[in-house]
């Protein structure tokens, strides 16, 4: 009697399917980092490669030399923070985006953040991003005395700084109400908006 065996050759197991970058405008993106995201990780501000969006052929080329904020247009709250920004800001430091635009929409995907319904506002500096808390303590210290003072902050542990960050940014629309029209800057300004 023959005791050959059976072939003993497995097929490999199926690979789990990828997602098709061409379907729906999803395509993949850095895996990064960001403070107070649990739905993205934790750390300090962005962990990715600095100025990482250059390398995207989905965000459109921009000056990047200054910081820039990522602001929600629609958020009566947010256009007030970014007028506030216009005010106080007596260096011309920053640079603001729209969330609803071109740019402002190819960043938030590029960092992996819901581009409609905007959870955060982002501060680009030196090509790194900050989110929620610390990034707006780290625009509030640009901006001098007596705003700088809002490093002290720093002093409540991160958790406590992004709950509660988080709480307002999920009531500010329903607090502060939502713009007819996307927020559009004096004409005195206009050299400090992108998009």
């Amino acid at each position: 009697m023959w005791h050959g065996s059976a072939s003993t050759h497995r097929p490999p197991p199926p690979t789990p399917p990828q997602p098709n970058p061409a379907v729906a405008g999803v395509r993949p993106i850095e895996k990064v980092t960001q403070v107070g995201n649990s739905r993205l990780g934790l750390g300090e501000g962005r962990k990715a490669r600095p100025y990482g969006y250059r390398h995207d052929p989905a965000v459109p080329k921009f000056p990047d030399e200054r910081p820039i904020i990522i602001f929600d247009g629609y958020c009566a709250m947010c256009s007030g923070f970014a007028r506030f920004v216009l005010r106080h800001d007596r260096r011309g430091l920053f640079r603001l985006v729209p969330a609803q635009s071109a740019l402002g929409r190819a960043l938030y995907v590029h960092y992996g953040l819901d581009p409609v319904d905007y959870e955060t506002n982002i501060l680009l500096e030196n090509g790194v991003a900050w989110f929620k808390a610390e990034g707006s303590i780290r625009m509030a210290e640009r901006l001098g005395l007596p705003w700088r003072l809002a490093a002290a902050a720093r002093l409540l542990p991160r958790a406590w700084r992004e709950a509660l960050y988080d709480a307002v940014a999920r009531n500010r629309l329903r607090i502060f109400g939502k713009r007819e029209v996307c927020y559009v800057s004096d004409p005195q300004y206009a050299d400090r908006f992108l998009a």
